[in-house]
């Protein structure tokens, strides 16, 4: 019998595959946040220090409860459309489920420009409202994938034997949509509890989550150990987070059959044909009026913000320039968290056992690390061996190193998925095992990897919490000029930020619209 070749089976490859990325974490991750815990109890009593501030006490107490509070609005916000999106079938509920997700694929500095352009700036309500706008799509989509494939058999079963239709969906569906519910909730809170820049355009300083803290600390007051206790206290926040949800999750893991969605799903009929349209249309109108009004705002003046973006008077740093800026580091980033993230997909789906899996734990950390605290390590600790603060690299590989997840996300499954028996006729023929990774695995692979690189790209172009920190005057990106331009009296300037926000939106719709294209079944569905 032909042992299935695979690439990490040569002499060179499996250590370089292993060592590339692991270098790239250690240095780019661990490495600053060790000099972040370093730098703190170096510090004696910066860990004190912060705690024993009542500001950031306020800070940290801001940042929990508003994380609850735009949980607990987005899922009553969310749940009504996920509802009928699952149950009901009408023309253009697939069109619907892709509008819905634009919000969700936007940069948050131009969900915060839409807000303000809506003139709602330095309101707790403004900033709940802009984290609703920003995650009815992860209620939609995560809940909604469940709920539309739950066998429609078994609350049929318990209206036969008598139960109402609000008691079949309490005892029957409802458990079964739990898991469903504490993964979208889980991943809401998240997004919130590390909230920066709405809340930092929205709120302004006057609001301040732990975030906006650890940025103020840092670039404001230049207390450099305090923002690093914040850091690690967030980091130590996320940890907390993702156990309880995890430790959930296996205690409430039901085994259940999914059907088809053609299954489940019902025609509008009756009372529905006047619900339906009116959760549809109410919540399009939620959604879409601060897209709405952005643009609207961007006009104004007759196009002068437009205008600005070519003639930007004094204003040291051109328009142009950042969007050339943010283009060359998407490209720059999907290129490098691409070849990172594929040699690391490779090693964790050839390999076996809990070698793997720690190798596939180790490299989501950033994943679940707030990018203000990695672009904050990088500012502390990438002085040495070589001062990459100064260089122009520092930008895309901050992205990178976001992106890096996403790209293992959609790479794993397939390289899992191809047959062994197709390495193995190669290798009948006499392939080596570069070569079957070259006719066999990659040209399977390749649409999922592209998927993986527009997904990097499309988080570079809207990254804001790492670049806030390392961006230079000749490195400025779109979201970081648009963030000093709200910052700049002047009804033009704003009318600028405004108009490279509609930028900002229509180039991220497109990229995620492409990467929707390009994707095949599952690879890459969010």
């Amino acid at each position: 019998m032909t042992v299935a070749p695979s690439i990490l089976s040569t002499r060179w490859t499996r250590p370089i595959l292993v060592v590339v990325p692991l270098v790239f974490f250690g240095y780019l991750f661990a490495y600053p946040v060790i000099s972040i815990l370093t730098m703190s109890l170096s510090e004696g009593n910066a860990f004190a220090e912060a705690l024993g501030d009542p500001r950031i006490r306020a800070s940290i107490w801001f940042t929990v409860w508003q994380a609850v509070a735009s949980t607990v609005l987005t899922m009553l916000a969310a749940l009504p459309l996920t509802a009928v999106i699952a149950r009901y079938r009408f023309r253009g509920r697939e069109l619907l489920k892709a509008a819905i997700a634009v919000p969700f694929v936007l940069p948050t500095v131009v969900v915060g420009s839409a807000f303000v352009a809506l003139g709602f700036t330095g309101s707790v309500w403004a900033i709940l409202a802009a984290h609703v706008f920003y995650n009815v799509a992860v209620v939609v989509r995560t809940v909604g994938g469940v709920w539309s494939r739950i066998d429609p058999s078994l609350t049929a079963a318990a209206r036969t034997l008598g139960a109402t239709r609000l008691r079949a969906f309490v005892e029957v569906t409802a458990p079964l949509l739990a898991p469903a519910v504490a993964a979208a909730s889980s991943i809401v809170f998240l997004f919130t509890f590390t909230s920066f820049g709405v809340v930092l355009i929205v709120g302004g300083l006057a609001r301040r989550t732990i975030e906006v803290e650890i940025y103020q600390q840092a670039v404001t007051f230049l207390d450099l150990p305090v923002a690093g206790a914040l850091g690690l206290l967030q980091l130590v926040g996320v940890a907390v987070i993702m156990t309880a949800y995890s430790r959930f999750q296996e205690r409430h893991a039901r085994r259940f059959r999914l059907v088809e969605e053609s299954r489940v799903l019902r025609p509008v009929t009756g009372a529905a044909r006047l619900g339906v349209p009116a959760v549809i249309g109410v919540t399009l109108g939620l959604l879409f009026t601060p897209l709405a009004v952005l643009v609207a705002r961007s006009l104004a003046g007759g196009g002068a913000g437009w205008r600005f973006l070519t003639d930007p008077g004094r204003l040291a740093i051109r328009p142009l320039e950042a969007i050339g800026n943010s283009l060359l580091f998407a490209v720059t980033t999907a290129v490098i968290a691409t070849v990172v993230g594929v040699m690391a997909a490779t090693v964790i789906a050839g390999g076996k056992g809990a070698v793997s899996r720690w190798f596939d734990v180790v490299l989501m950390l950033p994943l679940g690390t707030s990018a203000v605290t990695i672009g904050f390590g990088f500012l502390v600790a990438l002085d040495r061996p070589v001062d990459l603060r100064t260089s122009v690299l520092i930008v895309p590989l901050a992205h990178a190193m976001v992106a890096i997840p996403f790209v293992i996300r959609t790479t794993v499954p397939i390289l899992r998925s191809i047959r062994h028996r197709l390495r193995e006729a190669a290798a009948v023929l006499g392939a080596s095992p570069a070569r079957v990774w070259k006719e066999v695995d990659l040209p399977i692979v390749a649409r999922a990897v592209a998927v993986g690189a527009g997904f990097a790209a499309a988080i570079s172009l809207g990254e804001f919490g790492a670049t806030a920190f390392i961006a230079r005057p000749n490195t400025v990106t779109i979201p970081t000029l648009i963030f000093r331009l709200l910052g700049r009296p002047g009804a033009v300037t704003f009318s600028g930020a405004m108009a490279l926000a509609v930028i900002m939106m229509v180039i991220t719709t497109a990229l995620v619209l492409g990467i929707d294209r390009a994707r095949g079944g599952e690879i890459g569905k969010f």
